[in-house]
């Protein structure tokens, strides 16, 4: 497989049993690791992927965030996010390729999923080390869905989504553990919209003040909401998105540099180079040499 670019895959192209589910797959880690040999290169999903470990090494990286592969990690990665891995010696564990309409037909909320941390898109929050009291668990519940997925009885479906959400929120509740406060609701719906926006129009979009106007707040409001929430700006925010957009087209390397600029609304190819030097620390063509 060539790495000059990134594929995308589907839940189908990743099918290890037939007939294929276009909606979800869980799986031994082992098992799909031999299945699919070629994935540890750079990839990106059209579905939500989870990987859980249980024993390994080596390490995951995630949006160019690279995380070391320890026993009780939990990944959780939503559509369009890239990644990869190295391991070293044998991985076990889970893998759940599940696709985001997999619950609208079960759940009234549309975006009740979403509502988890871990889903949030950014790399640090959708990694959860689980205490070793707790592998056991989550453990028994992913043996309960490879069980669902094998079984012919009526509602398996139904089923595996029932255990794939009692382990969203156990997990969510460990991850919330040791926390100083608890954030009123409003906060993380405003912070979910602000993200939800940031993702649909960064390429045109790079001022608070015009998400602080779709989201009817005043821009000092944002940026000291995002500061307290996030220890960032609403700004950073932004601007991160657009640099980690620009990391992932730079590994086409069948896209020139002008064209990479061009894509991002940036006036030319001077200014991208300074914005990329400044903030990643090296320039988009070092940048590429450096993930070659």
């Amino acid at each position: 497989m060539s790495k000059a670019h990134i594929p995308t895959y589907d839940i189908c192209s990743l099918a290890m049993e037939k007939p294929a589910s276009e909606d979800i797959l869980v799986a031994r880690f082992s098992d799909y690791l031999a299945a699919h040999p070629d994935i540890r290169f750079p990839h990106r999903h059209s579905f939500y992927h989870l990987a859980f470990f249980t024993g390994g090494a080596g390490s995951h990286t995630i949006d160019f965030e690279r995380f070391p592969v320890k026993a009780g990690q939990l990944y959780f990665m939503i559509p369009g996010q890239v990644h990869s891995w190295f391991f070293e010696g044998k991985t076990e564990g889970y893998v759940v390729n599940v696709s985001a309409g997999f619950f609208t037909a079960f759940l009234q909320d549309a975006e009740y999923v979403e509502r988890f941390p871990f889903f949030s898109g950014v790399s640090t929050e959708g990694v959860v080390q689980l205490p070793r009291q707790g592998i056991a668990a989550i453990v028994a519940l992913f043996e309960k869905m490879l069980e669902e997925q094998r079984s012919a009885e009526f509602y398996n479906h139904d089923m595996m989504r029932l255990l794939m959400l009692e382990m969203f929120i156990q997990v969510s509740r460990v991850a919330s553990k040791g926390k100083t406060r608890q954030d009123p609701p409003h906060s993380h719906v405003l912070l979910r919209n602000f993200r939800k926006l940031v993702e649909q129009h960064y390429m045109q979009l790079r001022l608070p003040k015009d998400y602080a106007a779709l989201l009817y707040v005043t821009p000092n409001y944002l940026n000291a909401f995002c500061r307290d929430m996030l220890g960032k700006s609403a700004g950073e925010i932004i601007r991160d998105r657009v640099l980690l957009e620009a990391k992932r087209l730079l590994i086409n390397a069948d896209m020139s540099i002008s064209a990479i600029a061009y894509q991002l609304s940036f006036a030319d190819n001077s200014y991208f180079t300074k914005f990329f030097k400044k903030y990643a620390g090296v320039t988009p063509e070092e940048f590429r040499k450096n993930i070659s």
